[in-house]
This record gives structure tokens, C-alpha cells and sequence, in this order.
């Protein structure tokens, strides 16, 4: 089982009104000169949010989510810091609850 890190907030404020893809994508070029494998994703609609557990979190969230997810907690904090109006929390996955988030994902 892999702990997975997150930030959330509307897909809107992270696609649209954060210039959020020019942060992935510079972060993006910095692990491929380091060849660093890639440990951060993009996703919309996140399926982690349908859990029981999750349901107070998706409730405080703006619809449709949208959250940055990762294994590495220091990019998450990172995130937080510079974006301020976001969730932020982890999960372990895969689980009975949750089934791996990554598997029908595209990489950033």
C-alpha cells in the first residue's frame, strides 16, 4: 500500500485561475534532467472523494474537484503554501476503500 498526499480544490481554481500548469510543468522538466521518476499527477474528478470517508471533505470542496496527488508530502506542503485556498490530506491506497488512483491515469 502506497500513502498518497493530496491538495484539492475546484477543478476551476486549480486549471483556470492558479497558473498551476506552468508549476507542474517546470517541476516536470526538473525530474527529467535529474531523471527522477515522476511522483506528482493531476486529477479531475478525483475518485478517492466518492469513499464514506472522504464524504465531509468532498462536502467542504467545490464541485467538480480537482487535486494534485502525491507520494512525496514536501511537494504537497509546498503546494499549499503558494496556493492557500486548497484541502490538503492523505490516503493510503490500494484498499478495500480505495483502489490504486493512478491506474487509468495519464502522467502530468
Amino acid at each position: 500500500m502506497t500513502t498518497y498526499h493530496y491538495v484539492l480544490a475546484s477543478q476551476r481554481f486549480l486549471t483556470v485561475e492558479e497558473p498551476l500548469d506552468e508549476v507542474l510543468r517546470e517541476r516536470t522538466r526538473n525530474y527529467q534532467e535529474q531523471e527522477k521518476e515522476i511522483d506528482f499527477w493531476l486529477v479531475l474528478q478525483p475518485a478517492f472523494l466518492e469513499v464514506p470517508a472522504m464524504a465531509e471533505i468532498k462536502a467542504k470542496c467545490p464541485q467538480p474537484a480537482a487535486a494534485i496527488i502525491s507520494t512525496n508530502p514536501q511537494f504537497i506542503t509546498w503546494l499549499k503554501l503558494r496556493l492557500e485556498y486548497v484541502f490538503t490530506g492523505e490516503f493510503q491506497a490500494p484498499s478495500d476503500a480505495i483502489p490504486d488512483p493512478l491506474a487509468s491515469l495519464a502522467r502530468v
